[in-house]
């Protein structure tokens, strides 16, 4: 997050959060455009604009060799600067250099594998991890469920705004039925505990729905299945809400449950994905495979 000594930097920030963007896409879009000002020693951004960004563009492909996301995710953090933030619509940047980059090959574990890191996992960090195994889901997509979106009785996850903004229904593997059910216990908890706390307002509701159903944000339906122990304010504002857990976290735990299973593969949270991907359909966490490789 900038400093105060960047006032540009922090009325963007401002300009986000008053917008409900999510922390994660505020760091991205001020990491990059950070760089942009810099890589232009630091001329104003309403003094730049689209010679400029195919400039930076191109130095990316052709100086850092960034892969070919990488390089997107820096053009919609430049696109939102000019079209949202100064309201200066780029024209017709086209003609910046293009990475060339071969995609990585994606990292599969085995059943052998994905059962060993299991092992060294526990508590919410593997309910988590059994979820993106399972389920197929992506890190985010995993700490974003409500508790609404678990569906028991057809054994189904609605995903809500996946990458592209998509919806999509996944299938919720039924040995992890008792463990969310636990899970969904202690969320009630929490919530019976927030009610007392009269600076409470809820847990965050997308605008329109929160203009729609006022009551919703202190419903259980709504509440982050993985949330937060810990109430907290929101950013840029002195709303107190419970919110979920910090993404980071979790890859952070199956790293390290890799290292400690000495599994010689590179192991993130998308690595769950991926085996899932080729696994299909499911996996017990407690060990027993479920499904033919397909």
């Amino acid at each position: 997050m900038p400093s105060e000594s960047s006032p540009f930097l922090n009325s963007l920030v401002r300009y986000m959060q008053v917008r409900h963007y999510s922390k994660r896409t505020i760091d991205t879009y001020v990491y990059w455009i950070k760089h942009f000002i810099i890589f232009h020693k630091k001329l104003h951004p309403s003094e730049m604009h689209d010679t400029e960004v195919e400039q930076f563009l191109t130095h990316l492909a052709a100086d850092r060799s960034v892969a070919i996301s990488t390089q997107k995710i820096a053009l919609n953090a430049l696109a939102f600067l000019y079209n949202k933030f100064l309201q200066k619509n780029l024209g017709d940047i086209s003609q910046f250099r293009r990475t060339k980059k071969q995609p990585k090959l994606p990292t599969i574990l085995t059943r052998q594998e994905v059962s060993s890191l299991f092992s060294h996992l526990e508590g919410i960090p593997l309910l988590m991890a059994s979820l993106m195994y399972g389920s197929g889901l992506r890190r985010i997509e995993a700490v974003r469920l409500r508790v609404k979106d678990l569906n028991f009785d057809h054994l189904q996850l609605q995903v809500w705004n996946g990458k592209g903004f998509k919806h999509r229904l996944v299938t919720l593997p039924p040995e992890l039925v008792p463990r969310l059910k636990l899970q969904i216990d202690r969320i009630k908890y929490y919530l019976k505990e927030d009610l007392l706390n009269e600076q409470f307002i809820g847990v965050w509701m997308p605008d329109a729905l929160g203009k729609k159903y006022p009551k919703a944000s202190c419903s259980l339906g709504w509440q982050y299945l993985f949330s937060s122990t810990k109430l907290s304010f929101e950013p840029g504002t002195r709303n107190l809400r419970r919110h979920h857990v910090d993404e980071s976290n979790i890859n952070r735990n199956i790293r390290e449950a890799g290292r400690r299973a000495k599994i010689q593969k590179h192991v993130t949270c998308h690595t769950l994905r991926h085996s899932f991907m080729k696994y299909f359909p499911v996996f017990n966490p407690l060990g027993q495979p479920l499904a033919v490789q397909i």
